[in-house]
């Protein structure tokens, strides 16, 4: 069974982003559980920010699963990516993504790899670029593999990233790796909204290779304030016997608590 999760950011350079929460991770917690969530998922600096937070012990405190850790920060803070030109600054983004590994591997919880992948054209060429990716979730993947969690690898749309934008890529780059359960895919259902047909295939075409899920709306919106039919999108989670986390990467619109009482509804709706 799938399990529910809000998200909160603790990167200022992000606001404006598609966070449920931001900053106050205490009251997040308070509200993601009052609302009856199993988890929470954080946008993170990086894992000396999260210790200042003291994470552990709030969502602990607050009876809260650790969904995931995401390590978009490594951009928006440093512009690490994993297929820079750049040989160090490709070693970076590797050592930032390993530092988040081992701060959720503490909780049984993925790091999420999603704009720290980068792109090709800014002076490295697709090929080149789909190489240095994949080695780097080799290289990841074994990481967290040896510290008892996996990975996540989100595929992005057109217009954030032009390397991997669909869940097929995202296999055929699984396959490529060859990393078995240690790397897994996130569908994040805006993302899908843009580059998929029909977004229950593929999702159904994942298996259990899915590992995660981005909840938003076609408008990225709560879900159930946009135009995503969700009914045939949870019946295909139901189908894979999906139990990652359903997780609400979604503007906070109208604000916070609307949008996670919105996402509590759309959940219990359709994919409890």
């Amino acid at each position: 069974m799938a399990r529910s999760a809000l998200t909160i950011s603790l990167v200022e350079q992000a606001r404006g982003g598609p966070f449920v929460f931001w900053h106050d991770l205490a009251a997040a917690c308070r509200e993601t559980a009052r609302l009856g969530f199993d988890g929470l998922e954080i946008f993170s600096p990086g894992p000396e920010g999260l210790k200042q937070q003291d994470y552990g012990n709030t969502l602990k405190a607050h009876g809260l699963k650790l969904a995931a850790l995401g390590t978009g920060g490594g951009w928006l803070l440093h512009r690490l990516t994993l297929t820079s030109p750049d040989a160090t600054i490709r070693s970076k983004a590797i050592e930032f993504v390993k530092g988040l590994i081992d701060a959720g591997a503490e909780f049984a919880a993925p790091a999420i790899l999603g704009s720290l992948q980068g792109r090709h054209g800014e002076g490295v060429d697709q090929a080149t670029a789909m190489n240095y990716l994949a080695d780097s979730l080799h290289t990841l993947s074994r990481h967290a593999q040896a510290r008892g969690t996996f990975l996540l690898f989100e595929p992005l749309n057109r217009y954030e990233s032009n390397l991997v934008k669909t869940l097929a890529e995202g296999r055929e780059l699984c396959e490529k790796v060859g990393a078995g359960d240690s790397l897994k895919l996130l569908a994040d259902l805006y993302h899908m909204n843009i580059e998929e047909v029909g977004l229950a295939a593929e999702l159904s075409k994942c298996g259990a290779l899915l590992g995660h899920v981005h909840l938003a709306d076609s408008n990225r919106r709560p879900g159930g304030c946009g135009h995503t039919a969700f009914e045939p999108i949870g019946q295909a989670l139901k189908k894979i016997d999906f139990n990652g986390f359903v997780s609400a990467e979604c503007l906070p619109w109208p604000d916070s608590l609307t949008a996670a009482q919105k996402t509590a509804e759309t959940f219990t709706r359709y994919f409890r």
